[in-house]
């Protein structure tokens, strides 16, 4: 988002003030080729615009030339410990790499990884989490502090451009938020590369969305980060949801925006599962532009409150006042409050 540099992943492009895309990654055995495909066309599917998983057998780097036969979405081959890995990832034609240089060793290990990405034009992600800090950090911060993590980050990147390559993508993850968030913080102030953002080990239900909506969500808001992963011990497809729903948060993907009233003493019909409804059907209509609408509780909440949205109802008893940028239009049955107001979108979305 922040003026970084651009990096080409597969078909998409990142940083720069490209759009930020939404990842996630696969939990099957990488070496079935048929049930990673499977989940793989899975994400695809849900919107998912970057897939990444782990390469740590021969048999798993096998497969990529099938996976990337058989979808058209960016892959990541996640690397750790061996080298000979990456080379082969690279090799059958992956779009990019992640990598933790010190966990591959040697330096001239790193340097045959530059090398064979370079001739390929494969970007190398660099991923530093809280979890994976080098002991002379730890022993020179006193423990896992953003400092420590993001000066991980740099020497990382460090290793790689002194071998001439500057194709890089950076993540630093922890699974405390705040310290997730400073040490991005630090990283967007010190580097010009693209980040992928994430709380990792976020947990699951309704507190690691929460923890990741503070995390990620409070860096967006900042300008900061390229990519995101919403990390959840569940279906992998609930991330890409949950990715989408943080950037429709703050505007940075068209979307169809609905505001609800939480209902008071002043509501005069039930709201809550016509809202509901209402959510389902406009989640069925596809748009490329962000249209606001509104279903309001009474005339307090109305058109005053939901002044801007660009249409909405205002319920009462057995009917519903219909509004568009707070200036009454017409009184609707009650009945008819879903279907019309989904009709009037659809005609916004044209």
């Amino acid at each position: 988002m922040n003026n970084t540099k651009v990096i080409k992943i597969g078909n998409i492009k990142i940083g720069g003030g490209n759009p930020v895309a939404v990842q996630s990654m696969t939990n099957t055995d990488t070496a079935d080729r048929a049930a990673t495909l499977r989940q793989i066309k899975r994400l695809e599917k849900a919107g998912c615009e970057i897939v990444r998983f782990t390469v740590n057998t021969y048999e798993a780097a096998k497969n990529i030339a099938y996976f990337k036969e058989h979808t058209s979405v960016p892959l990541v081959a996640d690397i750790h410990f061996d080298y000979k890995l990456a080379l082969e990832s690279a090799a059958a034609g992956i779009d990019k790499i992640r990598i933790n240089p010190g966990n591959i060793g040697d330096p001239e290990r790193v340097k045959k990884v530059c090398d064979s990405c370079r001739m390929r034009g494969i970007p190398i992600r660099i991923g530093v989490n809280g979890g994976s800090l080098e002991k002379a950090l730890l022993a020179k911060y006193g423990g896992v502090t953003p400092e420590a993590v993001a000066d991980s980050a740099v020497r990382a990147c460090a290793e790689l451009e002194r071998f001439d390559f500057d194709n890089i993508v950076v993540s630093v993850k922890s699974s405390d938020v705040r310290t997730m968030i400073a040490a991005n913080r630090l990283v967007s102030r010190r580097l010009p590369y693209p980040l992928h953002i994430g709380v990792t080990e976020s947990g699951c239900g309704e507190q690691a969305v929460v923890k990741s909506a503070l995390g990620v969500g409070a860096l967006l808001a900042d300008g900061i980060g390229d990519t995101v992963r919403v990390s959840l011990t569940d279906d992998v497809v609930k991330e890409v949801k949950a990715g989408y729903e943080l950037l429709y948060a703050l505007d940075l993907r068209p979307h169809i925006d609905l505001v609800s009233c939480p209902t008071c003493g002043r509501t005069k019909f039930d709201l809550i599962p016509l809202a509901k409804k209402l959510r389902s059907e406009l989640d069925k209509i596809k748009t490329e532009k962000t249209v606001k609408v509104a279903f309001m509780g009474c005339a307090v909440n109305g058109p005053g409150e939901a002044a801007d949205a660009d249409i909405g109802i205002a319920g009462g008893v057995n009917e519903g006042l219909l509004f568009r940028k707070g200036v009454p239009v017409c009184k609707v049955p009650q009945e008819e409050m879903i279907r019309i107001l989904t009709d009037e979108v659809r005609k916004l979305v044209k």
